[in-house]
Formats: structure tokens, C-alpha cells, sequence
């Protein structure tokens, strides 16, 4: 451990130690995250396409897909700032910050107390401490969760937190291996296919029969059959939940998927039962990220 995260911790433990009257300063600053961005704009992606929201993003992620496409995202540097766009302009703040702070800036963006508050990533489940102080300051803003769909007890604790989970559901195949965030994770990543599969399984339990979908992205070059495991999985664990095909966007070293591809797995998503919707980011196709 190292870094800014480290110093938190460590004053943390020593004022634990000195008695009861600061275990305020403690929840405080065990609740603090790294944030990468605030702003306000339409969601692109999943149940909730084309509603305005407050995209929040925290920083840290130990995944590592193929298709990111939030790469300045995913690792923790000590001087970061984050950025916020709001009315008044576009400004930097530092990037740790206490729930309190955080809900004063979701204010700022959005002064009507209106829009969705869409808890983004990174991977926000790292951050859990953070996410259940920060909902009580809301509000009457809905909180959205976007998550990697990969550490299902994290997901569990805030679960009832949350107004609606958007949850991917990865190819193993897709997935590098894992890459340390700086600190000591509360729950491992999986690294192999029958990890993935496990983990999978049970994010898909939890969020069945809730506001939520699950998202799987599909890149060019591989038969639609390599998803039979996920689809099977998906139709035994949560035959009522929505599932979002995305084709990836283009990068460096991933491709789209062709048409063709897109429709034979869409029609063996739906011969298991499964309501499913083709549906790319449309707000890289808007031109808002």
C-alpha cells in the first residue's frame, strides 16, 4: 500500500486507537474515493438509454477488457485531479474526496435535485465504504450502479442501495489478467474461466427480479457459440432480466463484430427465453463522449 490511500488508512488505524470519540474521522476517511470525473449528460448504454444523469466516475479498476474504453480510469496516481463540469464551467479539484464533497458537487451540476446519479467507473464496487455513505446524501436523485458484474460480494452489501444495476456479464476469453490497484482488495478478481463463470452466476442471482440489466459486449472475430456458457447461465439465474448486446467499439485491437454475428446471437439469447436488445454506445455515436 502506498500513496495517498496508504496515509488515509494508516491515520485511520491510529486514530482508531486512541478511542471512541473519533470514530467519525474514521467512517470519514474510510469512506473517501478517487474520482476521475463529474458531469451531467444522457446515458448511452442499457435500460436507461437516453436519460439525463449525473455520471459520477471513480478511479480503479483490477480488470483489465480487451474493449476498455475508460482506460484513464483504471489505476490510482498519487497528485490526480478530477474533473468537473458544471453550468459555471469546466474546472480541477483534487481527486479524493469525502461523500459530503462528492454530494455537493452532484448539486452543483445538476442544482434541480432531478437527475440520476449513474455511479460509474473504473469499478465502483471497490469503493463500497464510499457508495453507502453517499446515498443518503442524495436525496431523492436515484442512484444507478455500472459495474463489471465481477466481485459479487461487494455487490451484495450495496445492493439494496442502489435503484438500479447495470451489470456486465464477460467473455473469459476477453479478459486480461487482473492488475493490482494499489491496495489490498476486500475481494479478488477472477482470473479463470471457472472463476468467471462463479462469480457470473452469482451477480446474476442477486440482481434478478430487480430494476437492473445485464450488459455483454461483443467483439468482432468470435463465433457467436463462445457465449452459449454465459447465455445458458443467463437463462438459468435470471430468466427475467434484460440482456444488452453491445458490439464493442472499435479500438486499437478490437474490432466490431459483423452484423451476421449480432443476429445469430441475439436469436440463441432469445430461443433460451431471454429478452434481448442489440444495442451499441450511442452516446459515442451522439458525440457526448
Amino acid at each position: 500500500m502506498s500513496g495517498l490511500l496508504g496515509a488515509i488508512r494508516e491515520s485511520v488505524l491510529i486514530q482508531a486507537a486512541m478511542g471512541d470519540s473519533l470514530k467519525s474521522v474514521q467512517a470519514t476517511s474510510l469512506a473517501m474515493a478517487p474520482v476521475v470525473e463529474v458531469f451531467a449528460s444522457f446515458q448511452g448504454e442499457g435500460s436507461y438509454v437516453g436519460s439525463p444523469q449525473v455520471f459520477f466516475r471513480l478511479a480503479g479498476c483490477p480488470l483489465r477488457c480487451a474493449w476498455c474504453d475508460t482506460p484513464g480510469s483504471l489505476q490510482l496516481t498519487d497528485g490526480a485531479t478530477a474533473r468537473l463540469q458544471s453550468p459555471h464551467g469546466t474546472r480541477r479539484e483534487r481527486a479524493w474526496v469525502s461523500p459530503e464533497q462528492a454530494a455537493a458537487w452532484i448539486q452543483e451540476i445538476d442544482p434541480t435535485g432531478r437527475m440520476t446519479v449513474s455511479l460509474t467507473g473504473g469499478e465502483p464496487l471497490l469503493w463500497t465504504d464510499f457508495l453507502l455513505a453517499l446515498r443518503p446524501l442524495l436525496g431523492r436523485r436515484r442512484l444507478h450502479l455500472e459495474t463489471a458484474g465481477a466481485h459479487p460480494e461487494s455487490l451484495g452489501r450495496v445492493l439494496s442501495e442502489c435503484d438500479h444495476v447495470s451489470a456486465d456479464i464477460k467473455l473469459p476469453e476477453d479478459m486480461l489478467a487482473p492488475s493490482a490497484v494499489g491496495f489490498e482488495e476486500v475481494e479478488l478478481s477472477p482470473r479463470t474461466g471457472a472463476e468467471w463463470r462463479e462469480v457470473r452466476r452469482s451477480v446474476l442471482s442477486l440482481i434478478s427480479g430487480r430494476d437492473a440489466c445485464a450488459k455483454l459486449v461483443v467483439s468482432g472475430g468470435r463465433d457467436e457459440s463462445v457465449y452459449e456458457e454465459i447465455l445458458a447461465d443467463h437463462s438459468e439465474c435470471a430468466p427475467d432480466l434484460t440482456l444488452f448486446l453491445q458490439p464493442a467499439t472499435p479500438l486499437a485491437t478490437v474490432s466490431a463484430p459483423d452484423r451476421a454475428t449480432m443476429e445469430q446471437l441475439r436469436d440463441r439469447a432469445r430461443a433460451k427465453g431471454i429478452e434481448t436488445t442489440v444495442l451499441g454506445q450511442l452516446h459515442r455515436a451522439w458525440r457526448l463522449a
